[in-house]
């Protein structure tokens, strides 16, 4: 019978963030798959917890995903964990879980800490639906192209950035979105917290003069809803017109026109008859 993999949400700064549950899973499981065996030594040596640690990340999960995979298959249970939050979002766990998926595996997620949803629910923003863009490209071309295509998202937008990219980051929202407002989320559980409610262009001004420390997440406002212009009965009229020339009959292209737009039907059809 195969063993079961858990996705254990690990602390994003404060130890005291995890749970009960996390910490009976860590001691039960046969072994553990962690980003950065280093970083999770530290946390399990804090909880007086020894279990048998491998390595999986980006660079070695090729190699060790079908490795923990068959350890799976043979009956183990592992526990996988990052250095902070919840492991499989943003992250190569991705690749383990579906793998374990198509494997028949059962997949259980250890609910904890997630930056993103912190950060989310401080900003002040429009939380009832967001999208999660995670870290941005370092390649510029391919950056702006990334925010092009979200340019009319009317979601709340969520980024994760490194300290020492914070500012072209936030001077590359600018010239993609326009000023808009955004919170910008730093060292978020830990000592020196701090959620800032600004503006992009005045987020940008301040890191300019500023150096940023910590690890930031940037809520952004999407973008405001189009309102849609009433069409006038001269261009309904056209449209009519259009269908008309188009091989479409009138009483059937007044029809779909007026279904269209709102208009009515008579008087629509009264319209064209004149124009």
């Amino acid at each position: 019978m195969a063993g079961t993999l858990y996705l254990v949400a690990t602390p994003i700064g404060n130890l005291g963030d995890l749970s009960p549950r996390a910490l009976s899973v860590l001691e039960e499981v046969d072994f553990i798959a962690a980003e950065d065996t280093r970083v999770s030594v530290k946390l399990l040596n804090h909880f007086q917890i020894k279990k048998p640690l491998v390595s999986y990340h980006q660079h070695n999960r090729a190699a060790a995903g079908p490795a923990i995979l068959r350890r799976l298959l043979d009956g183990e249970s592992c526990a996988l964990v990052t250095d902070a939050g919840m492991p499989a979002v943003s992250d190569p766990g991705e690749d383990l879980v579906r793998s374990c998926a198509e494997a028949g595996v059962e997949v259980i997620p250890i609910p904890g800490c997630c930056a993103l949803i912190c950060a989310l629910a401080a900003s002040g923003l429009p939380t009832g639906r967001f999208t999660f863009e995670g870290f941005l490209s370092t390649n510029r071309k391919s950056r702006m192209e990334h925010l092009q295509s979200l340019k009319g998202e009317q979601r709340t937008m969520i980024f994760y950035e490194a300290p020492h990219k914070l500012l072209r980051t936030l001077q590359d929202l600018l010239e993609a979105f326009g000023d808009r407002p955004v919170a910008l989320c730093r060292e978020l559980t830990k000592l020196h917290e701090e959620t800032v409610r600004t503006t992009l262009s005045k987020a940008a001004a301040y890191y300019a003069e500023n150096t940023p420390k910590g690890e930031f997440v940037l809520v952004l406002a999407g973008a405001q809803p189009h309102e849609e212009r009433p069409v006038t009965m001269e261009e309904a009229v056209a449209m009519v017109e259009a269908l008309r020339q188009g091989g479409t009959g009138m009483k059937d292209a007044v029809r779909t026109v007026a279904a269209d737009t709102g208009l009515n039907k008579n008087e629509l059809y009264a319209a064209a008859l004149k124009g």
